[in-house]
């Protein structure tokens, strides 16, 4: 039996569970509590899904079906779609496609450009003009959030389509209508939107290698792994524990999504919105804190 001491006092381990608030976190009651602690550290909205692969069983669901503004989370379903259209032959992803910065509104046809300063990667910029690869421009598109990207490669797929394929995955809430800074749109109400529990279900299919084909399911796990914003999940989780993930941020948005992958090959899915919250630093916090709190109760239960 094993045992544990408190202050020379040896106590068998089933005993030591039982006293108040030890190896809470090791149940999924526990861990629940303790993300419900956290999120209400700052005012707004948060939502989770957990799930581990292995033992899907091992699951935990907060807020899952609220609606939230997908930001820039909606660049995964981008991508998967790509994927998905590359291999039924529409293009191949070494193709290549113009850089440009025009793009048509989804309420009346309208042309707008993206500004240089609003995003998150400049370079693509100073290439307007110039030749890209489709993969290039998916690549840019998540690891470093380019809306440009995003945009150039939403208008080769029609979002339509990118709605649709989440749909046949079971992912019945994701929204994706538009590209980036489509401003009309915006001020109608027209965004793209999603919930924890869909992200939950598309990262899912990619970890398990059954979105597209394994090889598919590879090669965007790999460009997942470049994320370069890594302050969300991955801010508190040992060095030798791999997150391919995805973020999004906008006014009083902030998400994270993605798979962790630990040394040991066990896989598990986590996803963590928020909207509505008065401190950006505050709810970045709390969502690395949780990611931490999902590690450890992971850690914790074994294989």
């Amino acid at each position: 039996m094993q045992t544990m001491a408190i202050k020379g006092i040896w106590f068998p381990l089933f005993f030591w569970l039982l006293l108040p608030g030890a190896g809470a976190q090791q149940t999924i009651p526990g861990l629940e509590q303790a993300i419900r602690k956290e999120f209400s550290r700052s005012p707004g909205t948060y939502a989770l899904a957990f799930q581990e692969i292995r033992r899907p069983e091992r699951q935990l669901l907060i807020n899952e079906k609220e609606v939230f503004h997908a930001a820039s989370t909606m660049k995964t379903p981008v991508m998967a779609e790509a994927y998905r259209q590359a291999a039924n032959r529409k293009f191949k992803l070494s193709d290549s496609l113009t850089i440009k910065n025009e793009f048509k509104s989804i309420v009346d046809g309208s042309l707008f450009s993206l500004e240089v300063g609003v995003d998150s990667e400049e370079k693509l910029y100073q290439q307007i003009g110039e030749k890209a690869s489709i993969y290039d421009l998916v690549y840019d598109m998540i690891i470093y959030s380019s809306n440009l990207a995003t945009n150039i490669v939403i208008e080769l797929l029609d979002a339509r389509n990118v709605t649709q394929t989440m749909r046949s995955i079971g992912a019945m809430d994701i929204q994706v209508l538009r590209g980036v800074e489509d401003g009309k749109a915006y001020s109608l109400g027209k965004n793209n939107t999603t919930t924890a529990y869909d992200l939950m279900l598309l990262f899912r299919e990619i970890a398990k290698g059954t979105l597209v084909s394994k090889k598919a399911c590879k090669e965007m796990t790999s460009i997942l792994l470049d994320q370069k914003f890594n302050e969300g999940i991955p801010a508190l989780l040992p060095k030798e524990v791999k997150v391919a993930h995805k973020t999004g941020w906008i006014t009083r948005v902030r998400h994270d999504s993605g798979i962790v992958m630990l040394p040991d090959g066990r896989k598990y899915v986590l996803v963590i919105l928020s909207k509505g919250w008065e401190s950006d630093e505050l709810a970045t916090e709390i969502m690395a804190n949780t990611s931490k709190l999902v590690y450890d109760f992971v850690v914790a239960n074994g294989q």
